[in-house]
């Protein structure tokens, strides 16, 4: 109670965000920069914290969200001049790397999947199960790019070119990001924006974690014993739960667990 006393000086706060899902608009656990704006500002503003931790388990999404939520983190840090932590639990690949990276340092367990630097556009081709059934396609468009990758048409290679230079500039700027991020910190190796992705011991040597740590512990051994942590993380109200679709939430979740699936996690 100390700390709520006027004048006496209390025990150093740090606040903990929780950031656990894929990174994207859609389904009941994505993590977005909407839904996580005012969990971020909370959490830079309350209690006077003497620095944010960020606690990562995602596997990544969209490239435009993670980019937004990590400009919003850089943001608030500078503003309030305090230091960032992250803290990897299972997973920081993809776009959850690009959380990750927003902080200051990063730190994992050795067992923990770190990297996969790169973007992945995946979908369906069904033109010959149409086919199959008697099934005509019909699309009429007033320009001829509005139809690209159309999963009823067959693939063109035109359109694949179009997709794979979009794919090379989204790459492209992750890469700088991480660069901007981690400095001389990172090696030279390769590998290190192939889309590969590591365990923690390994990641440490590539220079894209700063070491081997747990949260409570790292953060107590950097703000002392007496710490006290204020946890953060996304909610849903009473009524946004108990109106959730069934469909709709089961179809998030399975989307959501394939994404982690690609980690064997």
């Amino acid at each position: 109670m100390k700390r709520f006393i006027p004048f006496v000086q209390g025990p150093p706060v740090v606040a903990v965000i929780r950031l656990t899902g894929s990174i994207g608009l859609g389904g009941r656990a994505a993590l977005s920069d909407n839904a996580l704006r005012p969990v971020i500002e909370r959490a830079f503003r309350r209690g006077k914290p003497k620095a944010v931790a960020l606690v990562i388990n995602s596997p990544g999404g969209s490239p435009v969200q993670s980019a937004l939520i990590a400009a919003r983190i850089r943001g608030l840090a500078e503003k309030h001049k305090l230091p960032v932590h992250a803290f990897v639990e299972d997973v920081a690949a993809s776009g959850g790397y690009w959380l990750a990276a927003a902080a200051d340092d990063i730190w994992a367990d050795a067992g923990s999947i770190v990297g996969s630097i790169g973007v992945i556009s995946a979908g369906f081709g069904a033109h010959d199960l149409i086919e199959r059934y008697g099934i005509e396609r019909r699309v009429f468009t007033s320009a001829k790019s509005k139809s690209i990758l159309d999963p009823f048409l067959p693939q063109k290679e035109e359109d694949v070119e179009i997709l794979k230079g979009l794919l090379e500039e989204m790459h492209s700027g992750f890469v700088s990001y991480v660069q901007q991020r981690r400095g001389d910190k990172l090696s030279d190796d390769e590998d290190l924006f192939s889309g590969r992705f590591w365990l923690g011991g390994t990641a440490r040597e590539l220079g894209l974690i700063d070491g081997i740590a747990h949260p409570e512990d790292k953060l107590r051994e950097l703000y002392g014993d007496k710490s006290v942590f204020l946890r953060y993380g996304p909610r849903r109200g009473l009524m946004q739960r108990l109106s959730a679709s069934v469909v709709t939430d089961v179809m998030a979740d399975v989307e959501d667990r394939a994404s982690f699936a690609r980690y064997g996690l």
